[in-house]
């Protein structure tokens, strides 16, 4: 398993050929470890329905509580599972708000710019020269939630991811830096017009279900797919939940006919996607037991990965 790159609008392999990343989000590896499923046979199961690929989110109050050493030793640990499966790695900073202002969803999210700084440092030191560790994903959902979490502009939040980007490569930080949108990740139209002025990166979105009205491939293009014209795209987050599921909300209430959609218009388009979530709680979860059950969106999305030639992966 080589470096990743960025050539275009495409990820790429050391010796140059295009990869389309399909996989799956973990839930947070200190919930994984606290549920006894923090091991091995988590990172088989993934491998097993079909991922080439497996988000870790890092929420920030998981990390103070648990400590930074000690977390690390858990990514140390996944790391190597995932390496042992062949799943490359993105390291998520799972945070939901306004960086800038300090207003976040939950207390769970609650960060700071010097916290992220210095995560991002941290990272970067540690397993910058690890090609497994693919990507960084500088923070995961952004949002004013109008303007509840108070104002931040596209450039000002521009500034904010280059920063890292700047932090992350002056301590050995190879991988590829992912930058999302407003709109808790949604919304990249602002690409359109003012890029970030960064080379080697790419951009992300969480197109779930209720972000728009069926028909929905129009608006997706409108949205974020256009960005795929010039720069790489990796939907870190897709997913959906019947409404009668478990933990069912506002906005990944829908069913197959959405997955059919946005695996389609990937696959047309050689866009990235990760699913989530792999746990058997958090919603909309892909799995109902220890012993991995598939749920409904599981189901689906397991028979879809696996329908995937492994040439293309």
């Amino acid at each position: 398993m080589g470096r990743i790159s960025v050539d275009g609008n495409n990820f790429v392999t050391e010796d140059g050929k295009t990869i389309v990343f399909r996989g799956m989000s973990s839930s947070d590896p200190d919930k994984l470890e606290k549920d006894g499923l923090w091991n091995k046979s988590y990172f088989q199961e993934i491998k097993r329905w079909g991922a080439n690929l497996v988000r870790f989110p890092i929420h920030p109050a998981r990390v103070r509580e648990r400590g930074e050493e000690e977390y690390l030793q858990l990514l140390d640990e996944g790391i190597r599972w995932a390496s042992e499966e062949g799943l490359y790695v993105i390291i998520d900073w799972h945070s939901i708000g306004n960086l800038k202002t300090g207003i976040y969803l939950a207390d769970m999210y609650d960060t700071d710019m010097k916290e992220t700084f210095n995560f991002w440092r941290t990272i970067a030191v540690r397993y910058g020269e690890n090609p497994i560790v693919a990507f960084y994903e500088l923070y995961n959902e952004p949002t004013t939630f109008n303007n509840r979490f108070g104002t931040v502009t596209w450039e000002e939040w521009k500034k904010i991811n280059k920063e890292i980007i700047t932090i992350i490569r002056a301590n050995g930080g190879k991988g590829i830096p992912l930058m999302a949108g407003f709109n808790w990740a949604y919304d990249l139209t602002p690409v359109k017009f003012s890029p970030l002025d960064v080379e080697g990166i790419g951009y992300v979105s969480h197109p779930y279900p209720q972000k728009r009205e069926k028909p929905w491939e129009e608006k997706w293009t409108m949205d974020w797919g256009f960005v795929k014209k010039n720069y790489p795209v990796i939907l870190t987050e897709m997913g959906f939940s019947g409404p009668e599921d478990p933990g069912a909300h506002i906005p990944v209430i829908s069913d197959e006919s959405y997955g059919d959609a946005i695996t389609n218009y990937c696959d047309e388009r050689g866009i990235s996607y990760v699913v989530w979530v792999f746990d058997k709680q958090w919603a909309p979860r892909l799995y109902t037991d220890d012993s991995y059950t598939p749920s409904r969106q599981g189901k689906y999305f397991k028979k879809k990965l696996q329908s995937y030639d492994k040439g293309n992966k």
